[in-house]
Formats: C-alpha cells, structure tokens, sequence
C-alpha cells in the first residue's frame, strides 16, 4: 500500500467506523482502495506509538489481508 503523504511516517491508520487498523507497509491492492476512501471519509486515527500492539489495546483490528501476511511473516 502506498501511504498517504500527510500520514507517511506511520504505518497502521485505524478506521474509526469499523474499528479496523491497515498496515500501509503491506501489498494489499483491496487494501489501498480501502484506504484511499478511509482518508476520503476522514474517518481514521493514527497510533502513538505507531505499533499494531497500541492499535490492539484500542479495541483495533488488523485488517482481513493484513493479518493474514503478519501472522505468515510472525508480525
């Protein structure tokens, strides 16, 4: 995924509607649709730290094609 430029220094954005963080360091093509509306919706949060762990202790989600690449890769 490509990650927007205001927001290029982090890699998990959350959606805030559904609760579902994107890894913007994934290959994700679905995923890049998705988030391209996420921004357009301004419907999204940032992590501090920028960890899925921080994402996670919000009540966050990996997204479906994400999780499945973190849990092959041990992410």
């Amino acid at each position: 995924m490509q990650r927007p430029s205001r927001f290029e220094s982090f890699r998990y954005i959350g959606d805030k509607r559904t609760q579902v963080a994107y890894d913007t360091d994934r290959d994700d093509p679905g995923g890049q649709a998705a988030l391209d509306e996420l921004i357009g919706s301004e419907q999204f949060t940032v992590f501090s730290p920028d960890t899925l762990g921080e994402a996670r202790n919000r009540g966050y989600h990996l997204a479906r094609g994400s999780r499945f690449d973190a849990e092959r890769d041990g992410s």
